[in-house]
Formats: C-alpha cells, structure tokens, sequence
C-alpha cells in the first residue's frame, strides 16, 4: 500500500504544493495530521499549516497562495487496518462526513476548489483509537514517520 501511496505523491515532485494537517492532537490518532506538519518543519519546501480543528481559518490563505496542489493530511476511518495510508480524491469523501473539524474537511476543499484552479488530496491515515488524553499508538506514529520521510523526499528544501 505504501508503494501506490509513495508513487502518488511522487507525482507532485517539483509542484507548488500546500500541506494541511487536520486533527486534534489531544486525541491520539486524530492528531495525525497535525503531528506530520509538525515533523516538516524546517525540513520541506512546500508550504505548512498546521490547521487542527479549524481548517476553515486558512481558506483564504490558502487562495491567497494559490498553489498547484493541496495536500490535506488527516485521521480518516476508512475501514483499514488501523495505520494503513490511503489517497482520496475530494469526491471520495462524503461532504456531510461526521468528523470531529467544526467544519467538514471535504466543504473546506470544495470552498478552496470554487475559488482557484487545484489539485486536492486527501492523505488518509486509519485511525485506532482517538481517546481524549491518549497518544497516537504505534501503527498510527510509525505511519506518521513514513509520511514525513516520504514528504521530506518529495519536497526537498531548495538550496
């Protein structure tokens, strides 16, 4: 899985390319997102932000970048083993998901799409548990790992 995950994203080498995490980071597995962001940091070319729970404060400067790509980085139940990394396109994913965002991921990207012409992502990580209080477990940090090392090869930082 991680082979059709790799060749994905490494389609988007040498693109302008702006990565999202969302997620609560109080809350294990649901923090996924934020926690690759945080990991990037210093060691990436493309555009970071860290958008926790509220997404919907960076629309606007999102547009504003008007990047080729946009990477959202977030816990998604899909179904998988817990761990497991898979890409959606937007239309993959219901617009009225229930999730724990004040506003619907997918509504965050359709709000981005209506406004600039971009390629959205989803990079799904199958949470395990998102107990408040609790870490991300094992699978759910080894995968997070992956992620950044595969980001930091996709979008090296410029010299």
């Amino acid at each position: 899985m991680r082979d059709t995950t790799y060749k994905q994203l490494n389609k988007l080498r040498g693109s302008a390319t702006v990565i999202v995490g969302i997620g609560n980071t109080l809350k294990g597995d649901d923090g996924a997102g934020p926690l690759v962001c945080q990991q990037l940091v210093g060691k990436t070319c493309a555009v970071l932000i860290d958008a926790a729970t509220v997404p919907e404060n960076y629309i606007q400067p999102i547009i504003k970048k008007a990047p080729q790509n946009l990477l959202v980085i977030d816990a998604i139940d899909f179904g998988g083993p817990t761990g497991r990394i898979k890409i959606f396109k937007p239309e993959e994913l219901n617009s009225i998901v229930i999730s724990t965002h004040t506003l619907s991921p997918r509504l965050f990207v359709d709000m981005i799409a209506e406004a600039i012409k971009i390629n959205v992502y989803f990079v799904g990580i199958q949470p395990g548990q998102t107990q408040l209080g609790q870490p991300a477990c094992p699978q759910v940090s080894e995968t997070v790992q992956w992620l950044v090392l595969t980001l930091t090869d996709i979008f090296p930082l410029k010299n």
